[in-house]
């Protein structure tokens, strides 16, 4: 099963296309246990989701493969092994667990700062300690990966990656990765909700890329799939991506989710290029 759980909407008010708020304890409960039944493994958090860790530490997590991320590092910080440390310490408090399967970097801008030899130094730290079986990092896009990879061999990378956004595939990083064996993890396979609505549903502000959208709903409409089967299709068609996040607000969506990932492809749309990067940036939309 390469799909994982995101969990943001766990902890937090999350999404353009989040009509329902943070999600409550007792439904998380019932996805993690309706996930475990589909096969679902992995488990994507961060210190910064809110109350997601410790939601998770609630509801008991013990057999899933956590991956959680280290915060930006505060400019105050003197101690930066102690950061790291309490930091990670407190994440496994809260999560209820022993150890988790990967913590990354959630800004790994922070390694090309003064302090950045002593971040890189904890988090190689916490791999020894046993405390992370594999470190990593979360970038925005590919080209980070030039400029982190120059610095360390990291063991997994989570990007952003949609049947839109293509990025991670059309620079040659995905084959990179896979080349050396670095586990992949892709979000924003449903660009924050924004792929899944209907034409009438988009917020005013995304009206400026009307060609992508008509691009989208004629090919759509051509092949007579749901925008949710091809977002989910096409990045579980390429093998060299280990892990598919998703993120659910209740057990419908995850079973809706279950359904539309099986079944065939066609080629995906031929859109118009390039490709407004505000568009494609969650960040630049506001």
């Amino acid at each position: 099963m390469r799909l994982a759980l995101g969990t943001v909407q766990f902890g937090l008010d999350y999404g353009v296309a989040n009509t329902a708020g943070q999600v409550a304890p007792a439904e998380v409960a019932s996805i993690l246990a309706l996930a475990q039944q589909m096969g679902i493994r992995t488990l994507d958090t961060a210190i910064n989701y809110g109350q997601s860790e410790s939601v998770l530490g609630q509801c008991g997590i013990a057999e899933w493969q956590v991956v959680t991320k280290l915060p930006a590092l505060p400019e105050s910080v003197g101690n930066v092994a102690a950061w790291v440390q309490e930091n990670m310490w407190q994440s496994l408090a809260r999560l209820g667990v022993a150890s988790v399967h990967a913590v990354l970097l959630h800004k790994p801008q922070d390694l090309l700062g003064a302090q950045g030899s002593d971040l890189l130094a904890g988090l190689q730290d916490l791999q020894q300690q046993g405390l992370a079986a594999k470190t990593g990092i979360s970038v925005y896009s590919p080209e980070e990966l030039e400029v982190f990879f120059g610095l360390h061999r990291f063991d997994i990378v989570q990007a952003p990656f949609s049947i839109l956004d293509q990025r991670l595939q059309s620079s040659g990083w995905l084959a990179k990765l896979h080349a050396m064996g670095v586990e992949v993890h892709t979000r924003s396979a449903f660009l924050q909700g924004l792929l899944l609505m209907k034409p009438e549903q988009r917020p005013a502000k995304f009206e400026r890329w009307q060609h992508v959208w008509q691009c989208w709903d004629d090919w759509l409409a051509q092949h007579g799939l749901t925008p949710l089967q091809a977002c989910l299709r096409y990045p579980l068609s390429l093998p060299h991506i280990d892990r598919v996040l998703i993120g659910v607000d209740n057990t419908m969506h995850l079973r809706e989710i279950s359904d539309a990932a099986t079944g065939t492809l066609p080629p995906p749309p031929d859109w118009p290029l390039p490709l407004d990067p505000e568009l494609l940036l969650p960040s630049l939309w506001n």
